[in-house]
């Protein structure tokens, strides 16, 4: 991608108007997870009252296992979509290893459907790993994405959200991948979480400019005086639940500390009875049921490992919600300017 100094913020940089899409077809692993398939189901059943008439989710595991579950949680068959995958990716597999030797488990078979458009998107809580190698080795990056990332919600003290990115996809990143994270994230705020102009900060030590390792101070001269997002400079991560910044820009390692950090915080905070607090409830979770792996062809959402039924009902939302926002579309877009 060729980084723009001179030219003026184009106001369609983040926004591409596209027709609105009227029926799709969500993805499921009901086999990944720590509570699957009990918990997928569930999740999915809850989903299933929430999507309107044109979408339509499409279950991937064990066909009898799928439908002896369905039927115990009182579940309608006839309102899924039911591919049999008899193999299951384990959470202790090597991704890549075990993407390429079980064709048959529920997440290979449902990039299969994926890259052939007959799903438009698929969500998972099993294994990350496998997740990412059938996103970037199957579906693909969009072409000038330099690394695909994902994301973390942050609740602001003012009621409105901020977004996290990359919170572990990529833990050695270069200055260059941090810009364009400023530019993918920017996307995905306006377009999924609805933030007028994004405001994207490098998280960092200071907010002098001169702050930070080689790294930080090396994205930050290229971010400075960028053309393709609104970047109001370095933020450290006590102003992060402020209106101060929309954008969060970190390193995958970096980022993974700060959001295990925030689920520590929370479920501390929980366990001491302040979790029904109307700001620290909104760190749970279960609200938003996972992130989608943003900067490649398709809407792929991967979910928390632990997710119980409202998770999984979260996760298939966010993915309708990602694909009606055409991302892929818009991020490739943005790229091509």
């Amino acid at each position: 991608m060729q980084l723009k100094k001179k030219l003026p913020r184009r106001k369609n940089r983040l926004y591409l108007p596209i027709k609105p899409i009227q029926t799709m077809k969500l993805g499921l692993d009901v086999m990944g997870g720590d509570f699957a398939p009990q918990a997928t189901i569930a999740g999915a059943i809850l989903a299933q009252k929430e999507v309107s008439e044109g979408e339509r989710i499409v279950l991937f595991g064990d066909k009898t296992i799928i439908k002896t579950e369905l039927e115990r949680q009182n579940g309608n068959v006839e309102l899924f979509d039911i591919v049999h995958a008899p193999e299951v990716i384990e959470m202790g597999d090597q991704p890549t290893k075990a993407f390429s030797l079980k064709q048959e488990s529920s997440i290979a078979l449902g990039f299969k459907y994926l890259k052939k458009n007959k799903i438009d998107a698929f969500a998972s809580a099993g294994n990350t790993g496998a997740m990412l190698v059938g996103s970037i080795y199957s579906v693909n990056a969009v072409p000038g994405v330099i690394r695909p990332a994902t994301t973390a919600i942050i609740p602001k003290e003012n009621g409105s959200v901020g977004v996290l990115i990359d919170v572990g996809t990529n833990p050695d990143s270069k200055p260059d991948v941090l810009y364009q994270f400023g530019l993918i994230g920017s996307i995905y705020a306006a377009n999924v979480l609805n933030i007028q102009n994004p405001k994207v900060g490098l998280l960092n030590i200071g907010e002098e400019e001169e702050k930070g390792n080689l790294l930080t101070q090396a994205a930050f001269r290229l971010m400075k005086d960028s053309t393709d997002f609104n970047f109001i400079g370095n933020v450290e991560s006590r102003d992060i639940f402020k209106n101060t910044v929309d954008v969060v820009v970190s390193d995958g390692f970096t980022g993974n500390v700060l959001l295990k950090n925030m689920e520590t915080m929370y479920r501390l905070i929980a366990k001491r009875g302040y979790g029904s607090d109307p700001f620290f409830a909104r760190f749970n979770y279960e609200n938003y049921g996972g992130t989608p792996i943003l900067g490649i062809n398709s809407t792929v959402v991967v979910g928390h490992g632990i997710s119980n039924d409202i998770a999984i009902k979260n996760m298939l939302l966010l993915s309708r919600n990602v694909f009606h926002a055409r991302l892929a579309d818009k991020i490739r877009h943005a790229i091509d300017q």
